[in-house]
This record gives structure tokens, sequence and C-alpha cells, in this order.
């Protein structure tokens, strides 16, 4: 299974602080089990972004072993990152097509999120 993440840092960081934002998440995601990790291309900033040099979002192909638990882990990082910065950054994850978009939803919101998009590609 391959993952594409899309990290949307906060637009109020400055381009250097946007991408240690994104070498953070990718380092977590590469001690996690698997099977490869790349950077896919930046795509625009965001239409929220402000700026005329404003942040480009960075993006990260995972593709995923078969042991078990790994993507629920994979899941987990991101979350966990996301809880740990009181920054604005977005997240999304997008499998076949569905995409999880995580950004300032309270936890409980973003648990249940979780949680549903989990049921749907556990089995993937």
């Amino acid at each position: 299974m391959e993952v594409l993440l899309a990290i949307a840092p906060d637009p109020e960081l400055d381009p250097e602080a946007a991408e240690r934002v994104i070498r953070r998440l990718r380092s977590e995601i590469s001690d996690l089990d698997v099977e490869s990790l790349h950077a896919g291309s930046h795509a625009p900033a965001p239409d929220t972004a402000k700026g005329a040099d404003a942040v480009t979002t960075g993006a990260i192909v995972v593709a995923l072993s078969a042991t078990g638990g790994v993507f629920t882990a994979l899941i987990e990082t991101v979350r966990d990152h996301l809880a740990r910065s009181s920054a604005r950054h977005r997240v999304s994850l997008t499998i076949d097509g569905d995409t999880l978009e995580l950004e300032r939803a309270s936890a409980t919101e973003r648990r249940e999120l979780i949680d549903a998009y989990i049921r749907r590609h556990a089995g993937s």
C-alpha cells in the first residue's frame, strides 16, 4: 500500500522553519517499519498561505510493509506530530483517491476521523 502525505506547514512560518517541520515528520515516519519513503514533488502553497513567497507543501510517498499495524502506526505518528505543535500545520493522507485531511480539529474530532479512515483502509 502506498500513502501520499502532503504536509502544509503553518503559513505564518518562514520557509526554513517550514522545511524543518517537513524533515521532522519525515524522520519520524522513517523510524516506522515502512518499505520505502521518498519525497514527492512540492505542490503550490494552499490558497490560505500569505505572501508572495508562500511556503510550499511537502509531499512524502510512503510504501507500507505487510507487517501488521504499520498503517495504524503511520496514522498515529502523523496525529502525534500535529498534536505536539501549537502551529497550524495541515497534513493530508491519500490512499487510492481517498484523502484524510488533518489540521485544527479537536482531539475528539481528529480521533473519530482517524478511526473511520483506518477502518476503511486497514485491510488494504
